[in-house]
């Protein structure tokens, strides 16, 4: 039983949110039984090290099971010690260490992708987390993320995913000119969301969203910059109907990717 939380194991958990010791060790951190249950279900083999309090394991059974079941080793740890190995406030008793496993750019495109978002430069963990939630449920295939977006495996986007990252294969610290250039030699259509972009709705009653896509998002205060539009193969902007100055990055998001996926199984189902 692992008790205080100056213990050896806790420091070396914790110096986990500094992403120079991520990269070393190329290792990042689950917290709380979600992120960890999902981790154990979709890829065991990914979790080194289980950390949990007597207290969570008696209340989520199911997590000692698929560690049991998957040969992994469950370490007892006091509140305390979890509760300084998190970046939370309440990682509610249940920490567990992971590999990182990011998918090589050239696989990504691998397939016949239908459905592909690349994002340049955001720099908001919880946006990205929650564009590659909302990614993952609109069917994506994959996940672009340039070396100007922030960190797949910060804390906070990691649980932002609240387990999709497990899901959807993720390439990190792309070029962008790269990424544009295979998904168009994989046959999709590089589309940017940009606000002086064409109408969304234009595009969808021309049928164009239909085709294979990959949406550009970019900079949550700035946008994509006019050079990186230029290299797209069209841009278009969600429209906005009422008073409010502009719209959040992963709603808009939310509002592209679903838009395509919806397009693209009304033809796919014709």
């Amino acid at each position: 039983m692992i008790e205080s939380p100056r213990n050896q194991k806790v420091r070396e958990v914790r110096r986990l949110a500094q992403k120079a010791e991520r990269t070393e060790r190329a290792e990042f951190v689950l917290e709380g039984p979600q992120a960890v249950r999902e981790g154990l279900s979709d890829r065991p083999d990914l979790i080194g090290e289980l950390f949990i309090t007597p207290t969570a394991l008696e209340r989520h059974r199911d997590i000692g099971e698929l560690a049991e079941r998957a040969g992994i080793e469950v370490l007892f740890a006091s509140e305390e010690a979890v509760d300084a190995m998190a970046d939370t406030r309440n990682p509610q008793g249940v920490i567990a260490v992971a590999r990182q496993f990011p998918t090589a750019l050239k696989r990504i495109f691998d397939g016949e992708p239908k459905l592909v978002a690349i994002l340049e430069e955001v720099r908001d963990p919880g946006n990205l987390g929650t564009i590659i939630r909302l990614a993952d449920a609109a069917g994506a295939d994959a996940i672009v993320l340039t070396g100007r977006t922030v960190d797949l495996y910060n804390a906070k986007v990691v649980r932002s995913t609240t387990g999709s990252l497990f899901h959807v294969p993720i390439a990190v610290e792309a070029e962008f000119e790269d990424a544009v250039v295979r998904a168009r030699a994989a046959g999709l259509r590089v589309v940017a969301a940009d606000v002086r972009g064409g109408d969304l709705l234009a595009a969808r009653d021309a049928g164009e969203l239909a085709a294979p896509t990959a949406w550009v998002f970019g900079n949550e205060a700035r946008g994509l910059p006019e050079e990186l539009v230029a290299q797209c193969d069209a841009s278009l902007s969600v429209p906005i109907y009422g008073s409010a100055e502009s719209m959040n990055l992963a709603t808009a998001a939310s509002v592209c990717l679903y838009e395509s996926a919806f397009a693209q199984r009304t033809r796919a189902e014709l």
